[in-house]
């Protein structure tokens, strides 16, 4: 017997382990068959940020988040990230992330944030001002 990154014991030699990928698990499974976030109402775009909540519980904290919700938890613990970074660092489906990001929501362990909407960003001329007239000083 093995144990994969979680810590989960899985025999090589069984149908659910693949030589090069390494232990398989369906989508399906992580997510309780579930395909959408929960009631939370939160869309989580590809760039929406995803903050660690205060007081929120550690990779080995609550036994009842799944390994897949931990180590999203621990990826988010060193900085904010994207949905689709955190489904690059998990090695996980966006569909994936997504439900389970919808998880760690409901239960307070993380934030979702939206980045500024580029019709809300400073035009580029009042920059560009701003920089020649700092640069007059």
């Amino acid at each position: 017997m093995t144990e994969d990154m979680a810590g989960v014991p899985y025999d090589q030699g069984s149908q659910w382990y693949d030589g090069e990928a390494g232990p398989l698990v369906r989508p399906y499974a992580m997510t309780g068959g579930r395909t959408k976030p929960g009631p939370t109402g939160v869309r989580f775009d590809l760039i929406a940020l995803v903050t660690l909540a205060v007081g929120a519980p550690g990779a080995g904290d609550d036994t009842a988040l799944g390994p897949e919700h931990r180590a999203l938890i621990e990826l988010c613990r060193t900085e904010t990230q994207s949905v689709a970074e955190l489904s690059a660092g998990a090695d996980l489906p966006v569909g994936v992330v997504r439900v389970l990001l919808g998880d760690l929501l409901e239960l307070g362990c993380v934030t979702v944030s939206r980045p500024v909407p580029p019709a809300q960003l400073p035009d580029e001329r009042i920059l560009r001002e701003v920089i020649e007239g700092l640069r007059a000083l």
